[in-house]
């Protein structure tokens, strides 16, 4: 079957493998870790720096706003634009570095190890989904790839929803810290982990098959899907060391 023929539903990966030209060189899973591996220690250190800053007084609000708002906004263009996802994800690892540190660096103020429990969680889920994949103890089928798709479009849509009407100063239910908004972060984080489920499936499906420059495009959908758990895994923990 041609490539241009094959079509996912993957929301990250949609599109990322029958646009552009023919290469002679192919995506491969070398080509994908060190590439993500590159992007998560760039972030790393920024977020370590501007987790300092934090401590040495400074306000780092701004930086977490405009980090959210620019990865978003690169995302988006990266979604249109295939082809400068080479350019554009390494701006968009150093949008998320800032916004990771800013909030990373407010949950370290008010509760000081949730942060590193969190990144703890988030690499062990990741190799146990990884897992959990691998000896195909989960099989992504089709039915299971629509119900994950579908759950973290909801999950999206309710974020945003909540985010514009916060700007008009309406508080919703997912932000406090009752036992519903608890019972939502975790179903959040619980679509995140098995979000990994589909970029796993889908940089084994077009391995060696779709060309070089879309390592840029799986690094991105791979590093959305952990920064996505990462931040629900430690919104969860602060709600619950606040309830408890």
């Amino acid at each position: 079957m041609s490539l241009s023929n094959y079509k996912t539903n993957n929301p990250v990966f949609s599109g990322y493998f029958w646009d552009g030209p023919k290469e002679s060189k192919k995506m491969t899973v070398t080509g994908i870790f060190i590439k993500s591996l590159s992007c998560i220690l760039v972030i790393a250190g920024i977020t370590a720096y501007i987790w300092k800053l934090s401590e040495e007084g400074m306000s780092v609000r701004w930086f977490t706003l405009g980090g959210m708002l620019a990865a978003i906004i690169i995302s988006i263009v990266i979604s249109v634009r295939h082809h400068w996802a080479p350019s554009l994800v390494p701006l968009y690892t150093i949008a998320k570095g800032f916004f990771l540190g800013g909030f990373s660096a407010y949950a370290h103020r008010h509760f000081p190890e949730l942060p590193y429990q969190a990144i703890g969680v988030t690499i062990v889920t990741f190799f146990v989904m990884l897992l959990l994949y691998q000896t195909r103890i989960i099989i992504v089928t089709k039915k299971l790839r629509s119900v994950i798709i579908t759950s973290a479009a909801s999950i999206f849509v309710v974020y945003i929803i909540s985010w514009i009407l916060g700007f008009f100063g309406i508080k919703t239910y997912i932000w406090g810290t009752s036992w519903f908004a608890i019972v939502f972060n975790c179903i959040a984080a619980i679509v995140a982990s098995f979000s990994l489920l589909l970029d796993f499936d889908y940089i084994e499906r077009y391995k060696n098959r779709a060309p070089k420059w879309k390592e840029w495009l799986a690094t991105w959908g791979l590093l959305a899907t952990l920064i996505w758990l990462y931040v629900e895994t430690l919104r969860l923990m602060q709600k619950l060391a606040i309830r408890f």
